[in-house]
């Protein structure tokens, strides 16, 4: 992949795995204005460096854009994104909010402050979106958030659901996309390291304190007695997928 380097093993299946998903999905393309929420977390950061292979790979013109809100608890805590974009040349919007503080406040009274936060959080990118206008708005949910989310609607919504790869919103005006869903997260992270990418801790008092926690634990357990447990958990998710899409893959 020329200009980019020899690339490992973990970084080649980042961007494999996320051009195998765009590409069964038609999920952008030629025109396509991508803002993508960066947290600064490996996740999300590793999706952006991606994405920005995948830019020079594909054989069409798309924009990447670099969107993130600061919850507020450091507000300084994205100096090290602000250098990096800055050192790719991406463009980006960056802002410090008051969403996190808020979440643990008298404020939110009903909700978890994870949920009111992110609430909070997302309905600014999708105002940032429409600022901008950008066409898609990508997160960096891999395969493990997949199964997490698929088996927390199992257990507290009694629903067979899990994330969409791709959906619409704003009666298709915008696109919300999710190009690392079938990758594991333990590959962004080898990938992530191996970029030196500048990633932080995630400062929330909340975190690691969640149900949403509890459930990934619980799965945890149950693969780490067997491997073949746990792809088979994700292969099945993949198909599932897919078949939303009404896209065919054989699942590895």
């Amino acid at each position: 992949m020329a200009g980019f380097g020899k690339l490992t093993y973990a970084q080649k299946k980042c961007v494999g795995s996320v051009g195998m998903l765009m590409q069964k999905t038609a999920m952008a393309g030629p025109g396509a204005r991508i803002g993508v929420a960066v947290s600064g977390g490996v996740d999300s950061f590793a999706l952006i460096k991606t994405l920005t292979i995948r830019k020079a790979i594909v054989p069409f013109s798309l924009e990447l854009m670099v969107l993130h809100v600061n919850p507020g608890f450091e507000p300084d805590s994205h100096r090290p994104l602000a250098q990096w974009v800055q050192a790719e040349g991406l463009a980006a919007h960056i802002e410090t909010s008051d969403f996190g503080p808020r979440a643990h406040s008298s404020e939110n009274r009903k909700n978890s402050p994870c949920f009111f936060c992110s609430m909070l959080r997302r309905k600014r990118l999708f105002d940032l979106c429409r600022d901008y206008s950008l066409t898609h708005l990508a997160f960096g949910h891999n395969a493990d958030d997949l199964a997490v989310t698929f088996f927390m609607n199992v257990v507290q919504n009694g629903r067979v659901d899990g994330l969409s790869a791709s959906e619409d919103f704003f009666g298709g005006r915008l696109k919300v996309v999710r190009p690392a869903l079938f990758l594991e997260k333990s590959f962004m992270k080898t990938a992530a390291r191996q970029w030196g990418l500048p990633v932080w801790k995630n400062n929330c008092p909340s975190s690691g304190n969640t149900r949403r926690t509890e459930i990934h634990d619980w799965l945890k357990l149950q693969t780490g007695q067997d491997k073949r447990i746990g792809q088979n958990v994700l292969n099945a998710l993949r198909r599932y997928q897919l078949d939303r899409h009404g896209a065919g893959l054989t699942a590895s």
